[in-house]
């Protein structure tokens, strides 16, 4: 599985390229790449991101998988990074 159905019904790719930038900035995500598609179907809550990204977030035990994409156009429509979080601020919430 490389596509996941955002919120929005959009899907959103995260390709190899995505990937590796991921696990090179946050190698405690290495061996989660389902998981971070998953946030992107499942997510317990999105927020409002920067330049038109949104933030997929799911709780995972005592932390929180939050995934930033974004979903414009058809070059657009991928997972730019994930990361994981003890904290997310909730008032952008949508």
């Amino acid at each position: 599985m490389n596509t996941a159905e955002s919120i929005n019904k959009i899907p959103i790719r995260l390709n190899d390229e995505r990937w590796f930038h991921i696990i090179e900035n946050h190698n405690d995500l290495a061996g989660y790449y389902d998981e971070v598609l998953i946030t992107v179907e499942l997510l317990d809550f999105v927020v409002k991101g920067y330049k038109d990204a949104l933030i997929a977030v799911r709780k995972i035990k005592n932390k929180y998988l939050a995934v930033i994409y974004k979903e414009l156009s058809q070059n657009d429509r991928l997972v730019i990074t994930a990361y994981f979080t003890s904290e997310i601020k909730k008032e952008a919430i949508i």
